[in-house]
């Protein structure tokens, strides 16, 4: 058969189907046998090779025009068969109704939101500090000194060579000191910034609980009995805590806090929670107080931490990874 009369054949074939199709699924698949990429106009292209030189250019210009009206048709059906199609209802007003699933605050936000109402009753106020600091902040004013390995570049996210991301939410009780005398009575929750390595236990971000106490005759004896309060109210009153001598800078004399968590399976262990002290005299002095007259403890404790043992959580990743089939359990 002469080419020109199959691409003919073709046209009134197809234009034929078409015009029976009833509905969008026939149609889908003419279009697919028709001009897909393995349909019969594709086919009908391929052949012109094989058509001889002196008519190419005819049997290209005819299958392409086959092509366009093809398209068009198949188009204008579309338009059809969808105006003839009787739209679904969209509401249906005797179904019952559909409860919008409430989302809630996140374990992070409830934990802060409950350590801090616990210290609002033993007297304490919440503060809050920028999380980008400067070197004064977070190093200088807490005795720091330029030569100890807390200020390494490597151990902390600097921005210029003087302004950083906070690593300590210590850098708050300073902002305090600085902006009124004592009495103080303060916490500041807050995220931190480190570079450490991710694993179960370790993140680059986590929060941090500070506190503060600066007053005249406050003692050792003051902070072992508040810590000791708290973890009562926030984790249950069998727990018990425990004080192990330790170092810190802007802290003499300087302790570990532990507690006692209990296990579901029954076992026991000491928990580090984080670090307390007496507030060093120079600490003391870089604010302006007088540290003959005044003293006071401050402590460091882990957000994050608490919120793992209170709610046997095992990896610091599912807090941030914002999966809503963890959250949505607490």
């Amino acid at each position: 058969m002469d080419p020109a009369d199959q691409l003919k054949q073709l046209q009134e074939q197809a234009t034929e189907e078409l015009a029976a199709l009833a509905d969008a699924e026939a149609l889908e698949q003419w279009r697919v046998r028709y001009l897909g990429m393995k349909g019969a106009v594709k086919a009908a292209l391929g052949r012109l090779k094989e058509i001889p030189a002196d008519r190419r250019r005819e049997y290209g210009r005819s299958a392409n025009e086959l092509k366009g009206a093809l398209s068009a048709a198949h188009r204008q059906r579309k338009a059809e068969l969808a105006a003839a199609t009787p739209a679904r209802q969209v509401l249906d007003m005797t179904l019952p109704g559909t409860r919008p699933r409430i989302g809630h605050r996140h374990i992070l936000t409830q934990t802060i939101e409950e350590i801090t109402e616990i210290f609002a009753r033993m007297g304490f106020s919440v503060a809050y500090g920028p999380e980008v600091e400067d070197e004064r902040h977070n190093f200088e004013a807490l005795n720091i000194p330029p030569a100890h390995p807390a200020r390494d570049p490597l151990d902390n996210f600097y921005i210029t060579p003087s302004v950083m991301l906070r690593s300590q939410t210590s850098t708050v009780q300073i902002r305090v000191m600085e902006s009124q005398p004592p009495p103080i009575r303060v916490v500041s929750p807050g995220r931190v910034y480190r570079p450490d390595t991710v694993d179960a236990t370790h993140s680059f971000m986590f929060h941090q609980l500070e506190g503060l106490y600066v007053d005249e005759g406050v003692s050792m004896a003051d902070l072992k009995s508040d810590i000791d309060q708290f973890c009562k109210a926030y984790f249950g009153t069998e727990v018990a805590t425990r004080f192990r001598p330790s170092f810190f800078p802007f802290t003499e004399p300087s302790a570990e806090v532990d507690m006692l968590f209990h296990y579901p399976d029954g076992s026991t262990a000491w928990i580090e929670l984080g670090g307390c002290g007496m507030v060093d005299p120079n600490v003391l002095a870089a604010v302006g107080y007088d540290s003959e007259k005044y003293t006071g403890w401050a402590f460091g404790l882990g957000i994050d931490r608490m919120v793992m043992r209170k709610y046997n959580i095992p990896d610091i990743r599912l807090l941030f990874e914002n999966d809503v089939r963890f959250l949505h359990q607490f």
